[in-house]
């Protein structure tokens, strides 16, 4: 199987998870009570295109809630993550934080003094939630509880590919790190970050390939990868 039918694949598979994301959001009242069992681990599913975080538990949507999710100059971690750590922060985070496994900086679930920020691309990255209902979900979540950022039907990409420059952050620099790493060009762990020692890599993978050297990420330089947006 060639890399590209496998990346088809996984974004068909992504692709058929919103399906899922976006008949439970309609068919469930957001505000329904949850059918909550302490005994079995839940996972949540946060849709930054809807703004919509599902609750499931035992293959079933047990609970749904509007959120706000990041700004598009500041977006928010897509990916699959866990819960790391919970708090009760104070301030602008509503009371509550549940923080996640990120590498590239410190995201989390939290509330905010905000609700008018809620429902829409809001947030500095951070999946933003009405004070009394993350209150209501930090009592289900335990620390190890996984966390899935879904952005768009391409993968880590979300909806549209963006130019990388270096300095940039994101879920976008961690998938080409990870294409590079596989490639073998990246020994280290991905981190997101777009540093100095990424734009080495950058430029001894365009002179590998014949591609003009440069910083930038683009089209051409997806396209060298094997990375397509699904139409």
């Amino acid at each position: 199987m060639s890399k590209f039918t496998k990346i088809v694949i996984v974004l068909l598979s992504l692709l058929f998870i919103e399906m899922i994301i976006i008949y439970f959001s309609f068919s469930h009242n957001v505000f329904a009570s949850p059918n909550y069992n302490d005994k079995s681990p839940i996972l949540l599913m946060v849709d930054v295109s809807s703004n919509i975080l599902s609750v499931f538990q035992d293959g079933k949507v047990i609970k749904t809630y509007n959120i706000g999710g990041g700004k598009t100059s500041t977006p928010s971690p897509i990916g699959n993550w866990q819960i790391i750590n919970k708090g009760t922060w104070t301030g602008g985070f509503g009371g509550r934080w549940m923080g996640l496994n990120v590498p590239w900086g410190t995201y989390g679930i939290h509330g905010t003094l905000r609700p008018n920020s809620i429902g829409w691309n809001s947030s500095h990255g951070c999946i933003r939630m009405n004070n009394k209902d993350v209150s209501e979900l930090y009592d289900m979540v335990k620390i190890g509880t996984m966390v899935m950022i879904w952005g768009g039907p391409n993968g880590n990409f979300g909806n549209n590919f963006r130019r990388i420059k270096p300095g940039d952050i994101g879920s976008d620099v961690y998938e080409v790190q990870i294409i590079l790493k596989e490639k073998g060009y990246i020994n280290g762990a991905a981190d997101g970050i777009y540093s100095e020692d990424m734009r080495n890599i950058i430029h001894k993978y365009e002179n590998d390939n014949m591609l003009p050297i440069n910083d930038i990420i683009d089209l051409k330089f997806y396209k060298e990868l094997g990375v397509y947006l699904i139409d």
